[in-house]
């Protein structure tokens, strides 16, 4: 059984010492209960005062992003082993919002995806259509290419640890939301390509979790649905009694 994975994406929000605050109450939350994964995933200036805040906790600490190469000259750039000296575990790669504003390629997400795996990081890779795609019926069309693309090389020995977001970018900070039938139904099509591309054992074992505006009023639902296995949570993850509220979703769905 997938136990669930709620992964919380600040973006470009809160200070270290906001950062620090949020992360207490989450861990103050959560507890000593394992049923279900809790990671979050500040902004790199508040990495390290999450990190000490998580310590000793069961909650993860996951990154926005990564650069693919170990070090060099990458202004600006984050590496896999930097990221690692801090205890992060989970690392976000192929945002919707990277592959729009920074244009990233899915060949390029690809490289980032292989230095994760090989950096012990686990990859939550993004994947979801536009408005316009969804409304022309490309879905199906686009979230294959997303996965062929960034797991492209990855073979089933290599994806231990990989998480897939399904993410429809019509529903990202919007209000609008997948109703559970249709998520559901684009999640048991990344797990069927999963199969196809790697193999059934790590399409039956990855979590692929929603990221479409999932909030405490519509959690339960979307959780309930048989191949949703958490949440990548936007701004529902900046309060911490909006983000526990999902939490306690999942915590009540896994009794």
């Amino acid at each position: 059984m997938r136990k669930f994975l709620i992964a919380g994406n600040w973006k470009m929000n809160l200070n270290a010492s906001d950062g620090a605050d949020l992360a207490n109450d989450v861990v103050s939350f959560v507890g000593k209960q394992t049923s279900v994964n809790v990671c979050i995933c500040p902004p790199f200036t508040s990495m390290e005062a999450v990190a000490k805040s998580v310590e000793g906790s069961n909650v993860l600490l996951g990154a926005q992003n990564m650069h693919p190469e170990a070090s060099g000259a990458y202004t600006g750039e984050i590496s896999a082993v930097m990221l690692r000296h801090l205890f992060c575990s989970h690392v976000i790669l192929g945002h919707s919002e990277r592959r729009e504003y920074f244009k990233e390629s899915d060949a390029f997400i690809n490289e980032k995806v292989k230095t994760a795996l090989n950096s012990n990081l686990k990859p939550i890779l993004c994947v979801g259509e536009t408005l316009e795609q969804r409304e022309s019926g490309q879905t199906s069309e686009i979230v294959r290419t997303q996965i062929q693309g960034g797991l492209s090389g990855i073979l089933g020995s290599q994806a231990d640890g990989l998480v897939i977001a399904y993410e429809p970018v019509w529903a990202i900070g919007t209000g609008k939301t997948a109703t559970p039938e249709m998520a559901q139904e684009v999640h048991a099509e990344i797990r069927s390509l999963l199969g196809s591309q790697i193999n059934e054992e790590v399409a039956n074992r990855t979590r692929i979790l929603y990221g479409g505006s999932m909030k405490a009023e519509n959690a339960m639902e979307l959780l309930a649905q048989e191949d949703i296995d958490g949440g990548l949570i936007g701004g529902a993850s900046l309060k911490g009694n909006s983000f526990n509220a999902i939490i306690e979703a999942a915590i009540e769905l896994s009794a």
